[in-house]
């Protein structure tokens, strides 16, 4: 699995990083896109049709960011990046956010953004 550092280097990957998919799209996209009438847009046709996108996973004790590849077949998480403790002072000390897979949005996503330089 992939960090932080090593994504950093790979220009090619950080450039197919889709920051707009959610897991929600992804699911509707990749695994139901049979059923979809998308007039076109952003459809998908194959197994070698694949999307990078991020995903914050509060299931763990500390949440955690991991990239995703999604294709028809499967998604696989090729890195796992930890919050920065700033960041990770979003989420309550008692449990108050819902265990769960979210999409990235505001300070999280603007930090990775901005580690990235994307």
């Amino acid at each position: 699995m992939l960090a932080l550092d090593e994504i950093k280097k790979d220009r090619e990957l950080i450039n197919s990083i889709d920051w707009e998919m959610t897991p929600e799209e992804a699911v509707r996209l990749y695994l139901e896109w049979g059923n979809n009438w998308t007039r076109g847009y952003n459809m998908v046709r194959s197994k070698e049709d694949i999307a990078y996108y991020f995903v914050l996973n509060t299931w763990e004790a500390d949440p955690v960011v991991y990239l995703v590849k999604r294709n028809s077949e499967e998604a696989v998480e090729v890195a796992k990046i930890d919050l920065p403790k700033e960041l990770g002072k979003l989420f309550p000390e008692d449990g108050g956010i819902s265990k769960g897979i979210y999409s990235l949005d505001g300070e999280i996503q603007a930090w990775l953004k901005k580690e990235l330089n994307a």
